[in-house]
């Protein structure tokens, strides 16, 4: 059997990307845009948003919109601008995300709704909002998780609440959109270097960093890179028959990188901190 050769060619597709103006976002928009997608970025922070949009110009000119998706209002106005740019939707991608590290005895209600509202009741805005302005069929929508969905972890109880939601959300949507040929997915990052994720939740700056990479099973850390390829997949046709998936791209296991390292973090910050009384 003789099979197609099918080329990662995004011209003039539309790609929206919420959270697409820093780390593993900001790479999946690059990629894109490098394969000739009208990419739009959203990001709450402007200046975010102008550092992002002012290197991806050319043929195919970047657009950047300001929106904290924990506000349905403002991500209603963001799909709408960049549908007036660029037309319909032929790539979604939610990755907008939020975390620190806390024990959930310790964690405020509010610590715990910010998480969630981020996560989850944002990516529920940006579907439901781009929803109408999806390309049926044929749009791929792809859903930034995180080990944390599946993978219980101390120091975490907001996030895993949060991105096993997210992950629901992608299964039932591709239930619920499948028949108008919109496929929905999710991806999993491990441990992606220079990253803000990394710096924040990985121990001991380089030296956790390093002791991090030892324990993924392909033995480094992964790239920008290695996200966005996945995501360029999924968006082509060569995902054709894909959908509802949560792909982990891990490096071969977040249980023995992401948790181990999360965990010694999260241990080290509670030992340092001044006794009670």
């Amino acid at each position: 059997m003789n099979l197609p050769i099918i080329p990662l060619d995004f011209g003039g597709r539309h790609v929206l990307i919420f959270g697409g103006t820093t780390g593993i976002n900001l790479g999946i928009a690059q990629a894109f845009h490098s394969r000739g997608a009208n990419v739009v970025v959203a990001s709450r922070k402007p200046e975010n948003v102008a550092a992002a949009v002012a290197p991806m110009q050319g043929t195919n000119p970047a657009h950047g919109v300001v929106a904290d998706i924990r506000d349905d209002a403002a991500v209603e106005r963001a799909v709408a601008d960049a549908v007036g740019k660029f037309g319909p939707i032929h790539v979604l991608i939610q990755g907008a995300a939020g975390n620190f590290l806390a024990p959930a005895k310790d964690l405020s209600s509010n610590g715990f709704k910010v998480v969630v509202d981020i996560d989850l009741n944002g990516t529920f805005h940006v579907m439901r909002r781009a929803y109408p302005h999806l390309v049926r069929p044929g749009a791929s929508v792809i859903n930034i998780s995180a080990p944390q969905s599946f993978v219980p972890m101390r120091w975490q109880v907001h996030v895993c609440a949060a991105k096993a939601g997210v992950d629901q959300v992608t299964r039932v949507l591709a239930l619920e959109w499948g028949p108008e040929g919109i496929r929905v997915n999710s991806i999993s990052p491990g441990p992606i270097a220079g990253t803000e994720g990394v710096k924040r939740l990985m121990p001991g700056g380089e030296d956790g960093v390093a002791l991090a990479a030892k324990h993924v099973p392909l033995g480094r850390m992964g790239e920008k890179a290695d996200i966005a390829n996945l995501a360029l997949f999924l968006a082509s046709p060569y995902a054709g028959y894909m959908s509802g998936a949560v792909i982990p791209c891990d490096g071969g296991g977040a249980m023995e990188s992401v948790k181990l390292s999360i965990e010694a973090a999260g241990a080290a910050l509670v030992a340092a901190r001044p006794a009670a009384g």
